[in-house]
């Protein structure tokens, strides 16, 4: 039994040519922007530690939020149909790559930092709150692609008055 797919587009357009091109590995910049349907342009980048613009968002930055985000989503939409009411939701991921002598890398792994902020009731406990987290990095995407640790470290929860 196969499940449905989905197909996602995106264009990535090379902006930083200049005058020079790639006549030498400090000639030419990272610059580029990412296209993707009926959205502005995002600018893109090198990490600054690979000669990219620190303005500019880089590859290695947006797949950690991609984990964060893929998260997020899922946690929304576990603590709706659980009936715990969110009202707030930050996380301040991190991730680690390591590169090699010949200049490949790797992502060794990604912590994910949540915050959330939940109306009190019966549902409001770090239990709940955790299972949640739990059951989110299960199904999250994106995590389910990688071959390294996505570990989940939330705050505690933070209750609104």
């Amino acid at each position: 039994m196969s499940g449905a797919t989905h197909d996602y587009a995106v264009t990535v357009r090379w902006t930083g040519a200049g005058e020079k091109g790639t006549s030498s590995y400090t000639a030419y910049s990272r610059d580029h922007e990412i296209d993707l349907p009926h959205k502005p342009p995002l600018p893109g980048s090198a990490d600054p530690a690979f000669r990219g613009d620190p303005e500019r968002n880089s590859p290695e930055e947006l797949f950690v939020a991609s984990l964060s985000q893929c998260h997020m989503l899922w946690f929304l939409h576990l603590a709706a149909e659980s009936g715990l009411v969110v009202r707030g939701y930050t996380d301040a991921a991190t991730g680690t790559m390591r590169v090699e002598a010949r200049g490949e890398g790797a992502f060794t792994d990604v912590t994910l930092h949540p915050k959330v902020t939940v109306d009190p009731g019966e549902l409001a406990t770090d239990e709940h709150v955790d299972a949640l987290h739990h059951k989110a990095h299960a199904m999250c995407f994106i995590a389910r692609s990688v071959n390294f640790p996505v570990r989940v470290e939330p705050t505690p929860l933070q209750v609104t008055a």
